[in-house]
């Protein structure tokens, strides 16, 4: 980059949330600092943030100013697209403020309509495709309704994996919360993308989902989050999900 051009590395530091330019000179100063895979602990270097990959304490934080990430909180019943021709809410009714500002967003994936929970949106086409795409194995949580009490040996067998009709699917993680009043709460992570997986597999083993909620994608939660809001993805979170599929 020729000289004086770009942005200096302690005020980029600074608009991305990661420390005041104070604090950010610190941070260099102490060799906590990688701009495309070199530790910089030179004060004032300039770097383009639009191409520039930097981390701190090795996570990356992404400095290029008009990425966008988002969570929703998609509610039940609601469709997974921007617009519908039959006039049904979706989540890009929620989105459409951002979207008429100009805004091209990419929501991650898939809930069908029945299924609530976390819906991750960003402009970053490589992010979205990286997210969905299987060979990254990015898990997601849910908690599932089941109709009648299972046993004890179900986790076990999901484990193990059982054969759907498009092949085989094992569970990362299985845990039975409660039974009460013929019905089942567990959870189950898996880093499936198979349209309507999670119901299949629990047809398959003969205990029907009623309710369904995405809890979690990789490491971003859905924690208390309202249903039908949206919340802007803080910079530890971003950077631990980039991470999470090599960017």
């Amino acid at each position: 980059m020729p000289r004086g051009e770009g942005v200096r590395l302690q005020k980029v530091l600074a608009q991305a949330g990661v420390a005041s330019r104070r604090a950010a000179e610190e941070l260099i100063a102490d060799g906590r600092v990688e701009v495309d895979g070199r530790i910089v602990t030179e004060q004032g270097i300039r770097i383009d943030p639009n191409v520039a990959v930097v981390r701190v304490d090795g996570t990356r934080v992404v400095v290029k100013e008009e990425l966008v990430h988002l969570a929703m909180n998609k509610p039940r019943g609601w469709q997974c697209t921007m617009s519908d021709d039959l006039g049904r809410p979706c989540v890009g009714d929620i989105v459409s403020e951002r979207v008429q500002a100009g805004q091209r967003l990419f929501h991650v994936g898939r809930l069908d309509a029945d299924t609530e929970g976390l819906l991750l949106f960003t402009n970053d086409g490589d992010l979205a495709h990286r997210l969905m795409h299987p060979s990254y194995e990015v898990s997601k949580t849910y908690l599932a309704t089941l109709f009648g009490a299972i046993p004890r040996d179900l986790g076990k067998k999901l484990r193990d994996g059982v054969v759907l009709d498009d092949g085989p699917v094992k569970v990362d993680g299985f845990a039975l919360l409660d039974i009460s009043n013929g019905l089942s709460l567990v959870r189950i992570t898996l880093h499936e993308g198979r349209k309507h997986i999670v119901r299949r597999l629990f047809d398959h083993v003969g205990f029907p989902v009623g309710r369904l909620v995405r809890t979690d994608v990789g490491n971003i939660a859905l924690g208390d989050q309202r249903p039908g809001t949206l919340r802007v993805l803080g910079r530890g979170e971003v950077g631990k999900l980039y991470e999470s599929v090599g960017l």
